[in-house]
């Protein structure tokens, strides 16, 4: 109740009259205003809002501070002061933050002249509410900028695999962090670490994050897809919430990370993120990643369409091995001073089979073939390049390696009943012939090994 009184009824005393008249205008202003002597800039009045922010009951308590000292907190003139700038009557108007009081103003400011002293007379509009929505505005634009300057580079690039590693390292680099990456979603459930950007200095992780259990990140998508995303100040503090991440994240040297699901035709496919971005930043960072969500989006839909053309032009529309264009390119790439495996190999008893149960039943027997060598050859050594022909190569490889593969495929194939004639060629040093030699050396054998069995088992192999 005092402390009212005397705030409501402000006492002038010590005031020149004409000052008081000025003065009291102001009082009861909702803006803060105050004055100051220009020449000892000692501060002589505070209004009603003045004293209510800065802690003082009365004007009284004013006496013999300064501006600086009270509005600042500072020991000394501001250094942005702008009594120099002053006219009469006239004034001048900029923006402060103040950290005292924490707001934003618009300060009016103007001199006043009387009994041949100058005053300073500062009006504060407090804009904090309309600064708080500038810099929203102002931080969403930089990241736009930000975000659409790596989308520009990025598309540059020749292929979206290109665009993709080269945007990683872009965000990388802008948000400061040690790795940049992307995981999908596998055939089996699990998570692949799919591309990678790491800072200098900083171990690759790519090849130990591979098939990650579903149970590693079960947690971010459920987070996901509640419509939320991660974000992680403290590793330690999901080691006992989520031990089973705890255990991937922590020994890659992880203490902050930022995670954003990848949306694909309305489904979650996977997640992009950051490791170790500035704990300070992290808001920032969640913020420039979910800006550029779309672009990933974008470029994993024309890494498809790219992977669907390629396949087209590449694969065997029914095995989906590589077709006669594809084992041209496999050649093309070889590398003369490694060794060079082939098998040549046919289906034994492909048209008896399409003959006698008809066309289905051959191409079961075609995909259990494939299947069988699908388990021992690797996808991008293996090629149809007839009705029951089949061809593998393999680069790189000892020919104790090449003969125990045969032994484990015709294991395979026995289980299955599929009988496979193979023609096997063989050279340490693929400088010293070609592919293509190699390939008429064991098609000449797989017909030696096939008239064998026909031979063996006595049969017409006109009719099969």
């Amino acid at each position: 109740m005092e402390k009212e009184q005397l705030t409501s009824s402000p006492e002038f005393l010590h005031l020149p009259c004409h000052i008081q008249s000025i003065q009291a205008l102001f009082y009861h202003l909702n803006e803060l205003v105050y004055m100051t002597d220009m020449d000892t800039n000692e501060l002589i009045y505070l209004n009603k809002t003045g004293l209510e922010k800065y802690g003082f009951n009365s004007l009284e308590e004013l006496k013999g501070l300064k501006c600086y000292d009270v509005l600042q907190n500072s020991s000394s003139p501001c250094s942005f002061c702008t009594n120099e700038e002053l006219i009469p009557l006239k004034y001048t108007e900029w923006k402060i933050y103040n950290p005292v009081i924490k707001r934003h103003y618009m300060l009016k400011d103007t001199m006043i002249c009387l009994d041949q002293k100058r005053y300073r007379l500062e009006i504060a509009v407090d804009i904090s509410d309309s600064e708080k929505i500038y810099a929203a505005v102002q931080n969403y634009q930089d990241l736009e900028k930000v975000a659409n300057e790596g989308v520009r580079q990025a598309l540059e690039a020749s292929t979206p695999d290109e665009s993709i590693n080269y945007f990683l390292e872009y965000l990388g680099k802008a948000l400061k962090g040690d790795r940049a990456y992307i995981f999908e979603k596998n055939e089996f459930g699990g998570d692949d670490n799919t591309y990678e950007w790491v800072a200098s200095g900083i171990e690759p992780q790519i090849h130990n994050l591979q098939n990650l259990p579903p149970e590693v990140c079960d947690i971010w998508y459920k987070n996901f897809k509640n419509g939320n995303h991660v974000s992680i100040s403290n590793i330690e503090d999901i080691k006992e919430l989520d031990p089973k991440q705890y255990q991937v994240l922590a020994p890659q040297g992880i203490h902050s990370i930022v995670v954003v699901p990848i949306f694909l035709d309305g489904s979650i496919i996977g997640f992009y993120g950051v490791d170790n971005p500035p704990v300070n930043e992290l808001e920032y960072t969640y913020n420039l990643l979910n800006i550029v969500g779309h672009f990933f989006t974008s470029a994993m839909k024309r890494r498809r369409l790219v992977r669907e053309l390629h396949d087209l032009s590449h694969k065997d529309s029914f095995t989906l091995l590589g077709n006669r264009l594809a084992m041209k390119k496999y050649i093309s790439s070889v590398d003369p001073t490694k060794s060079m495996g082939v098998l040549y190999c046919d289906i034994t008893g492909l048209k008896y089979t399409n003959d006698h149960y008809g066309h289905s039943a051959g191409d079961k027997l075609i995909m259990n073939t494939c299947h069988c060598l699908k388990q021992v050859f690797s996808p991008e050594s293996l090629f149809r390049i007839g009705g029951d022909e089949l061809l593998m190569l393999c680069q790189n490889i000892s020919q104790e390696e090449l003969q125990e593969k045969i032994v484990i495929l015709k294991d395979l194939l026995e289980k299955k009943s599929i009988t496979l004639a193979i023609g096997m060629e063989y050279t340490p040093l693929l400088s010293n012939t070609s592919v293509e030699q190699l390939m008429r050396t064991a098609e000449q054998r797989m017909y030696e090994d096939k008239s064998l069995y026909y031979k063996q088992k006595g049969l017409d192999r006109r009719n099969h």
